[in-house]
């Protein structure tokens, strides 16, 4: 298979790294679960999925990826395949946006978290 011209790897290789890509139940979440002891981690079916739930004090956490919630210190621009990411990513944002105001329109409060605030 030939590379892209901005990619060092192929579309094969390329495919097989994004196929590994955890949504849930990456490191960084793992790495504070005991921080956030007493909330609940993870639970189903709620909106917006947040990674943890804090029920007697009705807070929401998310652990953002800097990548794919474009981290204002961060993120780049995809160099290759702009036509499917920059959408992707900009919905990724848009829906955010949404669920916060969800969350915060119900009576809960909503905490946002980089990854890169976590990592250290």
């Amino acid at each position: 298979m030939e590379k892209s011209r901005s990619d060092n790897l192929t579309p094969k290789q390329r495919s097989l790294c994004m196929s590994r890509i955890r949504s849930s139940g990456t490191k960084v979440e793992l790495k504070y679960k005991d921080r956030f002891s007493g909330q609940e981690y993870q639970p189903e079916g709620l909106f917006g999925k947040p990674d943890f739930v804090d029920w007697k004090n009705k807070t929401v956490i998310f652990i953002d990826g800097c990548f794919w919630h474009k981290c204002p210190i961060h993120w780049n621009e995809p160099k290759s395949n702009k036509k499917y990411w920059i959408p992707k990513l900009e919905r990724n944002a848009v829906r955010d946006k949404e669920v916060k105001l969800a969350y915060q329109n119900s009576g809960w409060k909503v905490v946002r978290m980089w990854e890169h605030e976590l990592k250290n």
